[in-house]
């Protein structure tokens, strides 16, 4: 059997100051750092032997991957966040009301959330091909949660968030 594990990077400066954060991308914070190091002791603590590790191209999500493991790991560019267009790096004050559905993408340039579940999707399935019994895989919150809600009718577990 194979276990995916699917976690979002650690914190971000943008996260500290409340900006909108897809394709940009912005440095760990301390907090986000010793998150991935609490993350890599979760796995040492339950004695879960990661095999194989995979990572969005973010430099957040590569960070967050290497504070929690040592093991050679391939970037994906189809596990990046959703594209937010022109939102990028601005206030999260202004973000559309949910469910953001086509917004990003008709008034922002960015992605659909069609597209978004699409392409976390199809990285799924190609790591799923990779011989492995544990992998970690460090993406980003709406892509991950994306991926979780287009598979909620087969979801053995549910986590908050």
């Amino acid at each position: 059997m194979k276990t995916i594990y699917l976690m979002r990077h650690g914190q971000t400066l943008f996260n500290v100051q409340h900006k909108i954060q897809g394709w940009c991308d912005s440095p760990l914070t301390e907090v986000g750092k010793e998150q991935a190091k609490i993350a890599g002791k979760w796995f040492e603590n339950q004695g879960i032997v990661l095999d194989k590790a995979y990572c969005s191209t973010s430099e957040r999500c590569s960070d967050t991957l290497e504070l929690i493991t040592d093991l050679p790991y391939k970037r994906m560019k189809s596990l990046k966040e959703w594209n937010f267009g022109k939102m990028e790096g601005e206030g999260e004050h202004l973000n559309p009301p949910f469910p953001y559905l086509n917004w990003f993408k008709e008034n922002a340039g960015g992605e659909s959330q069609e597209e978004v579940v699409a392409r976390i999707n199809e990285a799924m399935k190609e790591i799923v091909q990779d011989d492995f019994t544990n992998a970690l895989v460090v993406s980003h919150g709406a892509a991950c949660a994306n991926f979780i809600r287009s598979h909620e009718d087969t979801n053995k577990e549910h986590y908050r968030w």
